[in-house]
């Protein structure tokens, strides 16, 4: 039986971090999607994310969940670019303190790269892909989303994850950590790219109804 476009339509998010997963889900709840985490099904094998950037991770986590499981899949990758580091950790963002990683130990080895680097000199952006997989694994949308910030050396507000506590966004005088779910759901690196790709997902919302 189909759902009537009226009810709120479950979708898969392919991601295993609770605290990533609950942010997706307050964003898209206003527009009608239940979001359901990978984790949700047992079967599902965790994507190796070898893609170079975080658009290639993205569409791989969205296209081999979309096959294993023969539904929509919404594929996110998101990461910290600091200046000072060339980029890094990039991609490995969530990986950067190596095997085991935590929020805890990232930070810490992000601290330690940054030592001595002068305020004026930690610039930094957040970056989110979003990609989102037919049940037959095509990318029907793609889009992405930065925000600008710099990284302080002490941590500042225990709100969001990752390496949020560090990420200062000047215009707000306040980190990631410290900033409200309402204002970061505006501002945010994630925010940003679901903005492009809300409307996208809405505009294909009554084919997603028929083929769930």
């Amino acid at each position: 039986m189909h759902m009537p476009l009226s009810s709120p339509l479950r979708i898969v998010l392919a991601s295993r971090n609770k605290k990533k997963t609950r942010e997706v889900s307050e964003i898209l709840r206003p527009y009608g999607f239940e979001v359901v985490p990978v984790t949700d099904f047992a079967e599902v094998p965790e994507v190796v994310e070898d893609g170079t950037t975080f658009a290639e991770n993205a569409a791989k986590k969205a296209i081999q969940t979309a096959l294993h499981l023969g539904q929509w899949v919404i594929g996110e990758d998101s990461g910290l670019m600091v200046d000072a580091l060339g980029g890094a950790p990039g991609i490995y963002s969530a990986r950067y303190s190596g095997g085991g990683a935590t929020d805890e130990r990232n930070n810490e080895k992000l601290l330690r790269e940054l030592q001595g680097v002068p305020e004026e000199k930690r610039g930094a952006a957040y970056l989110c892909s979003v990609a989102l997989s037919d049940p037959s694994g095509v990318i029907r949308a793609a889009c992405e989303g930065t925000c600008r910030g710099r990284i302080l050396a002490e941590a500042a507000g225990a709100g969001g994850f990752g390496y949020d506590p560090y990420f200062l966004v000047p215009e707000y005088h306040r980190t990631f950590g410290l900033l409200s779910a309402t204002v970061k759901h505006r501002i945010s690196h994630r925010a940003r790219a679901f903005a492009q790709f809300i409307p996208l997902l809405v505009a294909l919302r009554e084919q997603i109804v028929l083929e769930s």
